[in-house]
């Protein structure tokens, strides 16, 4: 029994450890350290060409250098009677691994709803790995092989503590209540403060809880394992189940990984005991206790969410980043109204 009880507790250290040891197995870990390069004007030089009729006025103060950093501000006022023609052109820089969203950072107004780009970008990511991702995905696999060994032994030990080793009840919906809880005690505090950050931490959260979840649930189809409720044979794949990998686990890990990672570092430490421990841990635990899952499943959604969530904390990033590089208002004037705009050029 003492044997057994080390097992479990490798065992908890793997699934406690995944969403971070492997958090970008699945993602495009490309750090797109080169943000969107934009260049403004009819001409390469970082200037803006605009003509403007009567009761009009054009600042422009550009600077264009060696380093090839420049910095517009253009405002025009247009009342009656005035006529405004500028000729304005943005070049947008696609990013070290050709992403297919950068469109969005040129700040358009057609664009698509960023959740479009992240949609696209996430599922296409494999297409950029490079050697340091493919590390992580092998170690990600390592792990839940690693888990698999120890399957029936962890079935076992919980079946020895009164599970139903076939059949009842999975409680499915209790395991699924941390998450939830994370993610609607966030929107609610964030209503609570009026804090926008609260309202992004949210939604990243939603978005990795999604997107990890339709991952989780495409690979339940493909593998096809039974659970351990129904068969105490950990190798029944492609069968007629579909135990692997947790959607549990994963959202939860998702779901935790952004509560853990967000915000300022004030109180990181209680942030990562909530996300990893009292969300993401306790939900993998819960799926084992509950003989819903192997122990592999949990490890493998743990990878799952945990790689997700860092690939929609990075995508969040790097939108803030390209939001301090443009601006736009419209201050109302008498007789008309004047647009001002700020771009930013490196």
């Amino acid at each position: 029994m003492s044997s057994l009880v080390r097992r479990l507790r490798w065992a908890g250290i793997i699934v406690g450890m995944a969403g971070l040891l492997s958090g970008c197995a699945m993602v495009s870990a490309r750090k797109q350290g080169d943000m969107p390069v934009a260049s403004a004007g009819s001409n390469a030089s970082g200037g803006i060409d605009a003509s403007a009729g009567p009761n009009s006025s054009t600042g422009t103060n550009a600077s264009t250098t060696n380093s090839a950093s420049a910095s517009n501000n253009a405002s025009v006022s247009a009342g009656t009677d005035t006529a405004v023609k500028k000729s304005a052109s943005t070049n947008t820089n696609t990013g070290t691994n050709g992403d297919p969203s950068a469109n969005y950072y040129s700040g358009t107004a057609t664009d698509p709803h960023p959740l479009l780009h992240d949609i696209e970008a996430y599922y296409t990511s494999p297409l950029r790995w490079d050697v340091k991702d493919w590390a992580f995905f092998a170690g990600a696999v390592g792990l839940v092989a690693g888990a698999h060994h120890y399957d029936a032994q962890v079935r076992t030990h919980f079946i020895k503590q009164g599970v139903q080793p076939i059949g009842g009840s999975t409680k499915d919906l209790q395991d699924a209540a941390p998450a939830a809880a994370a993610v609607v005690g966030t929107w609610l505090y964030a209503n609570l403060i009026d804090s926008s950050d609260g309202h992004r931490e949210a939604w990243n959260m939603l978005e990795a809880g999604g997107l990890s979840g339709v991952t989780a649930y495409a690979l339940k189809y493909v593998a096809a394992r039974e659970r351990p409720d129904q068969t105490s044979d950990p190798n029944k794949w492609r069968s007629s189940g579909s135990s692997f990998p947790s959607f549990h686990a994963a959202a939860a890990f998702a779901v935790g990984s952004v509560l853990a990672e967000s915000g300022n570092d004030d109180y990181r430490w209680i942030r990562r005991l909530l996300g990893y421990g009292a969300v993401a841990g306790f939900t993998a635990y819960e799926r084992l206790k509950h003989n819903a899952h192997w122990l592999s499943d949990d490890v493998a959604g743990a990878a799952i969410g945990g790689a997700t969530a860092h690939f929609v904390l990075e995508r969040d990033a790097e939108r803030r980043e390209a939001r301090k590089n443009y601006s736009v208002s419209l201050v109302p004037l008498e007789g008309g109204a004047m647009l001002t705009y700020s771009l930013t050029l490196e």
